[in-house]
């Protein structure tokens, strides 16, 4: 069983080659491709978490679409003071398949 741990968008993923993942916006090239750097890379009985050895190893993965996440409501009051705000947010997210650990 190969896979690795990705460095992603402030958070770390667990990919397989052919896993679906939803991401924090990354811009592709041209071609819709994207490089992922990893942080740990497991291939069968052998760990690899060295810098240099993980710096030879490359995560390739495609773009399948860009998206939008649920919309986050963020509410403060403060009782009798007459002090309300209100403000949304919503994540800009893109989803990748992973094509490739070399």
């Amino acid at each position: 069983m190969v896979y690795a741990v990705v460095r992603a968008g402030g958070r770390q993923e667990k990919v397989e080659v052919g896993t679906i993942v939803v991401l924090d916006r990354i811009q592709a090239d041209e071609n819709g491709k994207i490089e992922l750097a990893p942080v740990l890379h497991v291939d069968g009985e052998k760990i690899t978490h060295d810098a240099k050895a993980l710096a030879k190893i490359k995560v390739t993965a495609e773009v399948l679409n860009d998206l939008r996440g649920p919309k986050i409501t963020i509410q403060k009051f403060k009782n009798k003071t007459g002090y309300k705000k209100r403000q949304g947010h919503r994540s800009e997210l893109t989803r990748v398949k992973i094509t490739g650990i070399k």
